[in-house]
């Protein structure tokens, strides 16, 4: 369904916005939060859904069990663009697949478990077509900005956050601790959570086989530990956002942090890395329209005298959206 099929109201943008700060969170807080009944929340929920316009997605934090996240871009003719994106977003290790650049150029998000397997992944395992014209791939050395806390869903206020706000993660995971392991019954209870984030404690506990207690337990430890992580999976056209670009930055090293700690804190940005490769930091940004996105170029970016050069590319088509393979026939956003 094309994103303008449905307008959101600000019961609507602020349930996104409930939903960004837990994805997970009872309908009766939400509602609480935004002022209207548990049933309302809850029936708002299942309209947006049902339209394709809103998703809860379960997803894994792969840098808390010490996975290798990479963006991967492949130039191609235009002619092979729709079918190389097409194999990319089916395949299980993709989670954001984006058309840029005319039609020319593909950008993927990748995460991969071991160095072996990410070899296997550059050197073997993507489309193998003539038509592929270059590929280059940059591994994610740390992030200041993720979709999951992009500023541009926020409507509720500090008081109607907090009722939402879950535990904070432990963050005994970070570097220079021991990490916490995935063991294989977490694998049905992952794959129903990345098709429905909202999956009641019930279906969680058929589908794997094990007790409602047993199921709550491991996923507030999953959660505590930061490798399960709720995103909002919503077009940001929906938003208002209709006009989207990728960011790649060659900056200064000595003013690297600075600047992507800068970024992170723009409005239009939802994503903040920085990267190996020819440039060393990379951003994705959500704009108004194109005037917007220029105007964000030539302002607040250009105000960051760190940044030695910088390559835009505007997003033609999202193929797949936080794991979530999108039909062609949706709108671009």
């Amino acid at each position: 369904m094309k994103t303008d099929a449905v307008t959101l109201d600000e019961t609507d943008l602020g349930l996104v916005h409930a939903l960004q700060i837990d994805g997970r969170a009872p309908f009766r807080l939400i509602g609480e939060a935004l002022g209207v009944s548990e049933n309302t929340a809850a029936r708002r929920y299942r309209r947006l859904r049902s339209a394709g316009i809103l998703r809860v997605v379960g997803g894994l934090n792969g840098s808390r069990l010490g996975y290798h996240a990479w963006t991967v871009r492949l130039r191609c003719t235009p002619d092979a663009a729709t079918a190389i994106a097409g194999a990319l977003a089916a395949r299980t290790d993709t989670s954001y697949v984006h058309l840029l650049s005319g039609g020319t150029e593909i950008s993927c998000s990748v995460q991969t478990p071991t160095a072996d397997e990410s070899e296997a992944l550059l050197l073997h395992k993507l489309p193998r077509t003539g038509r592929i014209t270059g590929v280059s791939a940059h591994l994610l050395l740390d992030s200041h900005a993720l979709p999951n806390s992009w500023a541009g869903p926020a409507r509720l206020g500090p008081e109607q956050a907090a009722l939402l706000t879950p535990p904070p993660v432990d963050r005994a995971g970070d570097a220079g601790a021991v990490r916490i392991s995935l063991e294989p019954p977490d694998r049905p209870l992952l794959d129903l959570l990345a098709r429905d984030g909202r999956a009641s404690h019930a279906e969680l506990a058929a589908a794997t086989g094990w007790s409602e207690s047993t199921v709550r337990r491991r996923l507030a430890v999953l959660r505590g530990a930061g490798v399960l992580t709720f995103l909002v999976d919503v077009p940001p056209a929906a938003l208002g956002f209709r006009t989207e670009a990728r960011l790649w930055m060659s900056v200064r090293p000595s003013r690297l942090a600075a600047t992507a700690a800068a970024l992170a804190g723009h409005p239009e940005v939802s994503l903040v890395a920085h990267t190996t490769g020819p440039t060393n930091l990379l951003a994705a940004v959500n704009c108004r329209d194109s005037p917007d996105l220029a105007r964000y170029l030539t302002t607040r970016v250009a105000a960051l005298d760190a940044i030695r050069s910088i390559e835009t590319a505007p997003v033609l088509r999202t193929v797949k959206r936080a794991g979530t393979l999108l039909p062609f026939g949706r709108s671009p956003r």
